[in-house]
């Protein structure tokens, strides 16, 4: 087995506080994912989400970026915000047949992202997970769930996702659920609490925990004092992990991801 990966990175790299502030000042915005990806290994791509990107989109990503960096995509919309997700089927194809394959070995997970007012419902969300390819064009897909109800924080759910193989995120946040119960092989975690007067969004001691926090789950075991619905498990074998600077106080998030890259670095 090759060595787990740490993936550690931003929502986007298109962000008008981030010029002066992560870019340096007259940084081509054409050239921005370029230097983003020099400081970062991971990215989120929330644009996915909003609308159907080419093939050459991609392509282009994927060039501009260096060896062993990685994107996730968050699907289309269209995919999960709906009353019956078992009725997503087209959704579903038109998005993994949208060109994502063109990212290679950068393809990394596919996220899915449910409404925070979509409650679970066992036979309905289990129809959807049916829905969801295990490769595009030979390249094996990685499926993380978002689910943002409180109703999904219960064992029923975690069996479902872990019957099925999928991920489920951990949300770092007071205004979705936050649940660190590992469903899948590897592990997602979206940090969202970042503070506009800190320079670098967080504590150092805050920065130190998320790093602790990504080695042991790359270890194979599982962070203590995070929130779980069930009792933490026996250690399990290495794992890859993708840590995500989203949302609060965006600004600061790219400093946050470079210090938390430092700390697992040195």
């Amino acid at each position: 087995m090759s060595a787990p990966r740490i993936g550690v990175g931003i929502g986007g790299w298109t962000f008008e506080p981030w010029r002066d502030n992560f870019y340096p000042k007259g940084w081509p915005q054409g050239r921005e994912l370029e230097y983003a990806a020099g400081k970062l290994t991971a990215i989120e791509v929330n644009g996915t989400y909003y609308s159907s990107m080419k093939p050459a989109t991609f392509a282009k990503w994927r060039d501009e970026t260096p060896d062993g960096f990685v994107f996730s995509l968050k699907a289309n919309r269209f995919a999960t915000n709906r009353r019956v997700l078992a009725e997503a089927g087209e959704s579903v194809q038109r998005f993994i047949d949208s060109g994502i394959a063109e990212l290679g070995d950068k393809l990394g997970p596919v996220l899915w992202q449910f409404a925070p007012t979509k409650r679970f419902d066992p036979v309905d969300f289990e129809a959807f997970l049916k829905l969801l390819p295990a490769t595009v064009q030979g390249l094996p897909l990685r499926h993380v769930l978002d689910v943002r109800h409180e109703s999904f924080k219960t064992p029923e759910y975690l069996a479902l996702a872990r019957r099925h193989q999928m991920v489920t995120v951990f949300t770092d946040s007071d205004d979705y659920p936050s649940f660190a119960d590992l469903t899948g092989g590897f592990v997602y975690a979206r940090l969202m609490r970042s503070q506009s007067q800190l320079p670098q969004g967080f504590e150092p001691t805050v920065l130190d925990g998320y790093a602790a926090c990504a080695q042991a789950w790359a270890s194979g075991d599982e962070p203590e004092g995070l929130p779980r619905v069930e009792p933490k498990p026996e250690p399990a074998p290495p794992r890859d992990v993708f840590m995500l600077f989203i949302s609060a106080a965006k600004e600061r998030n790219p400093a946050a991801a470079m210090a938390v890259i430092e700390r697992l670095r040195g």
